[in-house]
């Protein structure tokens, strides 16, 4: 039959701060007791030795100077020579011997002492117990105190209990005052757990920091930061889900009656006609989602504060330029690179690119046919310019500062367009500190954006 094994207990681990402390509290008291009890035992055992050592010293003189003891002089020895007693009571023993070795004198007679004597002071173990021994010699005799060094060890030993007495009485009453303490001082920490525990799922206002301990307040501090980036998240979640819901509402509806005009279509010329304007409706709509999805993504990443890296914004814009040279040819547009600096900027390659992208796509997409578009990039002392000049019909001045919001287009526009292309673009320069600014064009004729970089362009908090 086999036996089974029993399982080791698991010590449970504590966690709370005001139950370490507790304990380190309670170890650190214990420790310097037991460190003091004995400092305190070996200072009391010396000085016993002392004392002793000189009470020995002086009897010892007291009875070298005195007649010479014989064998019918048993008795104990007490402060002032050989007295009869209980062994108990009386802690020196004398003893005397003649120069032949021949013991004349004992005051215990059940304590017997080494025959050799030397002369001083000596430490003797005899019949399991052990002596401290002072001898002198006296009158032809040698005189010897002896006493037992148990007693001098019960002399120490009640003294450090007497030191070690009192901590262990404060013991309680200090556990108690730090337990006040502690508990007084981790209540801003209690409190801020249950406010944060009571809110709802929605609410990410600061948590107050107040009365907060200041190795814990950097830890709140944080978490507001947090709680920052988070509602900037989810604000803009929303705000692409109201866009959405609100813009493709108008694209949808159109579809559908375009597709029941294809249903209705009574012949090939007008079923073609249905199926262009089907196509066209399908792909502004297409464009308008990837739009509303572009600045979804900006405004994502500008909440969580992406990673920057180098990036050499000059040659961005020659890629650019040579992504979209086939639209332009397309449309008949002169597209060009007016002047290129080196500048190199802490950026996100990729929301450079999209503003590069959607600044060439407005001037191709508004200028009339036969027209020029023109990218420059000049260097400055405080950073560099981008420019993008058209010789399109431009903006008016009332409405350079409208066009920047979201879904808005300018009046009698033929060009198709969400009117999400400038806000993008706006999104994206300020998350790298830089400035947009709409003009007229002076060597062209149309509008000219222009974008200034910082010389050290940083992102710029949500």
């Amino acid at each position: 039959m086999s036996v089974p094994k029993m399982g080791v207990p698991k010590v449970a681990v504590t966690h709370s701060l005001r139950g370490r402390l507790l304990w380190f509290l309670l170890a650190a008291i214990t420790m310097a007791a037991l460190a003091q009890a004995m400092i305190a035992y070996r200072s009391a055992l010396y000085d016993a030795d002392q004392i002793f050592d000189y009470h020995m010293q002086q009897m010892a003189m007291s009875l070298r100077s005195g007649v010479p003891l014989t064998n019918n002089d048993i008795g104990t020895a007490g402060p002032s020579g050989p007295t009869e007693g209980d062994p108990e009571n009386n802690e020196l023993v004398v003893q005397v011997w003649t120069p032949d070795g021949v013991r004349v004198f004992r005051s215990l007679s059940h304590a017997t002492l080494p025959q050799r004597a030397v002369l001083g002071f000596s430490n003797v173990r005899a019949n399991g117990v052990d002596y401290r021994i002072f001898s002198v010699q006296a009158n032809n005799q040698t005189v010897q105190i002896a006493q037992d060094m148990a007693v001098r060890k019960r002399m120490a030993g009640t003294l450090a209990l007497r030191t070690v007495g009192p901590i262990a009485l404060m013991a309680p009453m200090l556990m108690l005052v730090v337990w006040w303490v502690v508990s007084g001082s981790l209540a801003p920490v209690a409190r801020v757990r249950r406010q944060v525990a009571a809110r709802q799922a929605d609410d990410l206002s600061p948590v107050s920091d107040s009365e907060l301990p200041d190795e814990v307040r950097p830890l709140v501090q944080e978490l507001n930061l947090l709680f920052g980036r988070v509602r900037t998240a989810f604000e803009a979640q929303q705000h692409f889900v109201a866009d959405a819901a609100h813009e493709l509402r108008s694209p949808l509806a159109a579809l559908k009656l375009q597709v029941l005009s294809l249903e209705r279509a009574a012949d090939d010329g007008a079923r073609a006609v249905a199926v262009g304007r089907v196509s066209a409706g399908i792909e502004r709509a297409t464009r308008l989602v990837e739009q509303l999805l572009v600045l979804a993504r900006q405004e994502a990443s500008s909440a969580a504060g992406s990673t920057f890296a180098q990036v050499n914004l000059a040659d961005l814009a020659k890629r650019t330029l040579g992504d979209m040279a086939g639209l332009a040819q397309a449309r008949q547009i002169d597209l060009g690179l007016h002047h290129a600096d080196d500048f190199t900027l802490s950026g996100q390659p990729d929301a450079l690119i999209i503003l590069l992208r959607n600044l060439v796509d407005n001037a191709v997409k508004y200028t009339p046919a036969g027209g020029t578009v023109d990218l420059e990039l000049r260097a400055r002392p405080g950073g560099a310019t981008l420019c993008v000049e058209d010789s399109g019909p431009g903006i008016s001045p009332e409405e350079r500062e409208r066009v920047f919001s979201r879904f808005y287009r300018v009046p009698g526009s033929e060009a198709g367009g969400s009117g999400l292309g400038l806000a993008i673009i706006k999104a994206i320069a300020e998350r790298h500190g830089a400035t947009l600014a709409l003009e007229a064009s002076e060597r062209l004729g149309g509008l000219r954006v222009k974008v200034d970089f910082p010389a050290t362009a940083r992102p710029t908090p949500a």
